[in-house]
């Protein structure tokens, strides 16, 4: 029997979405307080450490700001994607104050043919499973998705209703990150891509590949189209 997407949700990731639908609907505008842990605790019947999780993890991707002793507020809304961090397409395009929302075109058990069995270090035939998602910011496309996960590390993949949650929220759940590996670069899309993204036959993408490992194996290996035309990454590092 197929699980609903509630009923595999972890609390945490149940309460960060209320957070976050408030503020991309407009009803928490920036530098609006939001609920404390007590709060969230009482609201939600939740511990108060699935309260703190939340709101840490909201904070870490600068959705909130914290000022000591006083709460945790609304960011500043409008940022841009940095090309380090290993972050979920619906909290970045939450965090930008727009609406995110996801088509998934296909979910599906497969065999790890000999490159992905190179790809995740396993032997050929490998059971994975695959999804296909394309994910919109404010009804336009901004990313597919083409995700292959090592089956024996998150065997509700399946069951999961990808358009509540994201790969990247389920997998940073079950399945926790020790190390991630991105490798950039412009290509010329394929027919299938440049349909679901909507562009046109000379539009460039931005390609990452994303390799996560966790408990000590390859856990995900994905492809990222962007776009060309309608997003970019930039990051400020100190030496």
């Amino acid at each position: 029997m197929r699980k609903s997407a509630a009923s595999v949700q972890p609390l945490y990731l149940q309460v960060k979405r209320h957070i976050l639908e408030n503020i991309s609907s407009g009803k928490w505008a920036t530098s609006a307080r939001v609920p404390s842990e007590n709060d969230i605790v009482r609201t939600f019947g939740v511990s108060r450490m699935t309260a703190n999780r939340a709101l840490r993890e909201l904070r870490d991707e600068g959705v909130l700001v914290r000022v000591a002793g006083v709460g945790s507020f609304v960011a500043d809304q409008h940022v841009q994607a940095h090309p380090l961090e290993v972050r979920s397409i619906a909290a970045e395009i939450r965090s930008r104050g727009h609406v995110h929302r996801a088509d998934v075109i296909s979910l599906e058990r497969v065999r790890a043919v000999a490159q992905l069995a190179a790809d995740f270090g396993v032997a050929p035939r490998t059971e994975l499973y695959c999804s296909l998602i394309v994910h919109y910011e404010n009804d336009q496309a901004v990313q597919l998705e083409d995700r292959y996960v090592l089956a024996r590390l998150v065997p509700d993949y399946l069951n999961l209703d990808f358009t509540r949650v994201t790969p990247s929220e389920y997998l940073a759940d079950v399945a926790p990150l020790q190390e991630a590996e991105h490798v950039l670069r412009a290509v010329m899309p394929d027919e299938r891509t440049r349909r679901l993204l909507a562009i046109r036959a000379d539009e460039p993408c931005l390609l990452m590949i994303r390799r996560t490992w966790s408990g000590g194996a390859i856990a995900s290996v994905a492809r990222l189209f962007f776009p060309g035309s309608r997003y970019e990454m930039s990051g400020r590092f100190r030496p």
